[in-house]
């Protein structure tokens, strides 16, 4: 590919001030990595970043699901920019893959049909007295930690790097579908060659394995996930995954969607209990980050407090490799209402301390 022609996969982000939206599945299954984005951002690299504790969930699951229909999905996505609007700021950084695909998608729909965006306003004036203007920049959290991997970078007390051996760690990525694929304009890279993810890692020292299903979906999918029915479509997309990048030994998989950080994290446990099968060599699964957990590694925060101990493939021997130092027995203590540690698994080999 030549210089003139990467160009168009390219993606212009603003440096700084951002009207901030979480993720709903990101705030339940790994609390502490929005928590660490929003430190790195404020307070490490000094950033204006707010938050209105009125924004709602953008409703993007449901409307996959088909339980939500497009009129009302419009209109709470509006709600959102009607906060946005309201104090002040016109970049939106979006923490979910499924609700930054939502978001492009509505405002490449209000583009064209410019009818259904004054009837989206009139619905949102009519329900919530609020109006709203039109993000200048919408982006991704993944977009702006790899607008910033460098600066990152420099405060680094850690590199993806073997400790004992100086080997680069080996590292698959897999980019949320939801950030590539449905408008390949809107990311680093497009849908072809995504490097807001092998980028990140590489800038950390890490090698990056160019895997045959590299742009397969995590199987996600929405319905083949919310109807118990169907999952067993969830986890044969993830189990041809798993079995593509299996013989590369990766070290660690690395992801910008909380949906497929969680099903690529799970389903090895449940793969592992169905089969009695990992896909690691020594039975205790491949380690799963997303891009605001590594940042929030490599910048020395602590595991426990970042909450991997959420992750259901443990991380210790990612962090023993990479030399990150770790209480062990406190890995348990800070998670409210657990008594004592959880239940070994059947298959998956853990230490608990």
């Amino acid at each position: 590919m030549t210089p003139l022609l990467w160009k168009d996969y390219q993606k212009e982000v603003p440096d700084n001030h951002y009207f901030f939206v979480r993720s709903c599945i990101r705030q339940t299954f790994f609390p502490g990595a929005e928590a660490a984005l929003l430190d790195i951002l404020r307070n490490s690299l000094g950033l204006d970043i707010f938050e209105d504790r009125r924004h709602t969930t953008c409703t993007g699951i449901a409307y996959h699901c088909d339980l939500v229909p497009l009129e009302t999905i419009m209109t709470v996505i509006a709600r959102q920019l009607s906060l946005m609007t309201e104090a002040g700021y016109r970049h939106l950084l979006v923490s979910c893959v499924t609700s930054f695909g939502i978001y492009l998608e509505m405002l490449d729909m209000w583009q064209h049909h410019p009818e259904m965006l004054e009837q989206t306003r009139e619905a949102l004036w009519k329900s919530t007295r609020r109006t709203f203007e039109l993000p200048t920049a919408l982006v991704h959290t993944s977009d702006l930690i790899y607008h910033l991997r460098k600066p990152i970078a420099d405060r680094s007390p850690h590199r993806l790097v073997d400790k004992s051996t100086q080997r680069a760690l080996r590292v698959v990525d897999h980019v949320g579908c939801h950030y590539a694929k449905i408008f390949p304009a809107g990311g680093f890279g497009g849908a072809e060659f995504p490097s807001v993810l092998s980028g990140l890692a590489e800038t950390f020292g890490g090698e990056m394995v160019d895997y045959p299903e590299r742009r397969h979906c995590c199987g996600f999918g929405f319905r083949h996930y919310m109807l118990q029915e169907n999952r067993g479509y969830s986890v044969s997309n993830s189990r041809i995954k798993f079995e593509s990048m299996e013989a590369f030994a990766p070290d660690l998989i690395l992801t910008n969607c909380p949906g497929c950080n969680m099903f690529l994290d799970r389903w090895q446990y449940t793969l592992a209990e169905m089969s009695g099968k990992t896909y690691d060599g020594e039975g205790k699964g491949i380690p799963v980050l997303s891009h605001e957990e590594l940042a929030a590694l490599m910048l020395g925060r602590d595991p426990w407090t970042l909450g991997l101990q959420m992750h259901q493939v443990q991380l210790e021997p990612l962090l023993d490799k990479i030399g990150i130092a770790y209480q062990a027995r406190q890995k348990y203590s800070m998670v409210e209402g657990v008594a004592g540690v959880p239940r070994e698994p059947g298959v998956l080999k853990v230490s608990f301390e």
